[in-house]
């Protein structure tokens, strides 16, 4: 209440300083127009004076008091008129420019705190803020909690039959099959491409049990991002521990890192937020996909950190694709079958791994078919031909491609 009194206080002071500067431009013009008269009747008698001291002639003095008698008449004219009001300046404008500033002034300030401002908000210092916001984070709610309290979700759009017999036959498999690592990898990223975040982050989660001391980074990172869709976008205390999890392995984790700067964001500290997603976006490669999410959010939380000149950097030209390309398996043809061998393996492994912790484009996992059948891996690339089919089930444009790979491998359909 004291903000408020003290600011209807300064801005009635300001309207009533303006405002009887205002009114006071009337006495103005009265007092000007009186000096002047006394100044030219003055003038008239030095004119007198002169004359009779024999300093100018009877030609002369006519013709100053002819001057002088038309600026007299002038300057009572005006006295005459600012007396009566007739003056520029209307007897509406004074009152009219008080109200124009007490509504601009008060009014015009009171909307903008309440659009920008925080009405009953108290002042707080920064060490104040940064602890109310760590006992939020420590308070908020938790994934079952979160999950509970989603809207229900109107229907996607329905994949063909082929993907969905697909899905229950890897489920079946896995029932049989409880110690597949891989299965349930599998299960889980493809449980995510249905929208099903829950049986994602539960497939995901035997992934990090079998696993156990050697689940990777990256699982965990996964794990974190199943948690956060299925809670609607929202970093539960169950998803930043697998955050935690995965940066104590890989401080460098990319997606690990993206979602923690998304759980400062939401726990009230946008400086750590802008911190965490600047340097990520500054060390990403520009067709990284967490890339446009970053460059679509950091001048917000920027303006919100205090950062008011910031600017996003220009975006890099995109790296080309890692990988064995089409020119390399050429060259290799030229070299001995131990090296060729050696240079295919080297390469394919790079891929190989890539494509499973990061995933990756159409061409990128035809890529890695060809390669493997190039080595006579066929049953490994029959493997990911079939793993390939499940990721980009209704993509018919990269399942085209896909399939055209797995021919010149000589794999089946």
């Amino acid at each position: 209440m004291l903000f408020w009194i003290i600011v209807i206080a300064l801005a009635a002071a300001v309207a009533l300083i303006l405002g009887l500067a205002a009114l006071r431009a009337r006495a103005q013009a009265q007092e000007a127009a009186d000096y002047d008269l006394k100044v030219y009747r003055d003038q008239l008698r030095e004119v007198e004076r002169d004359l009779a001291r024999g300093v100018i002639g009877e030609e002369d003095a006519e013709r100053l008091r002819t001057e002088v008698s038309r600026r007299i008449l002038a300057a009572d004219a005006a006295a005459k008129a600012a007396a009566r009001g007739e003056t520029a300046q209307p007897r509406w404008a004074g009152p009219a420019v008080v109200a124009a500033v007490a509504l601009t002034v008060v009014g015009g300030g009171t909307w903008l705190y309440l659009d920008l401002g925080a009405p009953g908000y108290p002042d707080q210092a920064l060490a104040d803020r940064i602890a109310d916001a760590e006992e939020a984070r420590q308070n908020r709610p938790r994934q079952a909690e979160a999950e509970a309290g989603l809207p229900a979700q109107p229907p996607g759009p329905q994949p063909d039959e082929d993907y969905l017999e697909l899905m229950e036959r890897l489920r079946a498999a896995l029932e049989e099959r409880p110690d597949d690592v891989r299965g349930f990898m599998l299960l889980a990223r493809n449980e995510a491409a249905l929208g099903n975040f829950k049986a994602a982050y539960e497939a995901q989660e035997r992934v990090l049990a079998l696993r156990g001391d050697g689940a990777r980074a990256q699982d965990y990172a996964d794990y974190a991002e199943m948690l956060v869709m299925a809670a609607g976008g929202y970093v539960s205390p169950e998803a930043e521990a697998a955050l935690a999890a995965a940066l104590n392995r890989d401080p460098q984790n990319a997606v690990a890192r993206y979602y923690l700067g998304l759980m400062f964001r939401q726990t009230g500290r946008p400086d750590r937020a802008f911190a965490t997603w600047n340097r990520l976006l500054r060390e990403s490669a520009p067709d990284a996909p967490w890339v446009p999410a970053l460059r679509a959010q950091l001048p917000e939380v920027a303006a919100r950190a205090g950062r008011v000149n910031y600017e996003l950097p220009e975006p890099a030209e995109p790296a080309p694709l890692p990988g064995p390309t089409a020119e390399q398996m050429e060259q290799a043809q030229d070299m001995s079958e131990e090296e060729r061998m050696a240079m295919i393996r080297g390469m394919v492994d790079g891929l190989s791994q890539r494509l499973a912790e990061q995933g990756g484009t159409a061409s990128e996992w035809a890529r890695l078919i060809g390669a493997l059948g190039v080595l006579g891996e066929t049953e490994q690339a029959q493997a990911i031909y079939d793993e390939a089919l499940v990721t980009f089930a209704g993509d018919e444009a990269a399942l085209a491609r896909i399939r055209a790979a797995a021919e010149q491998a000589g794999l089946g359909g």
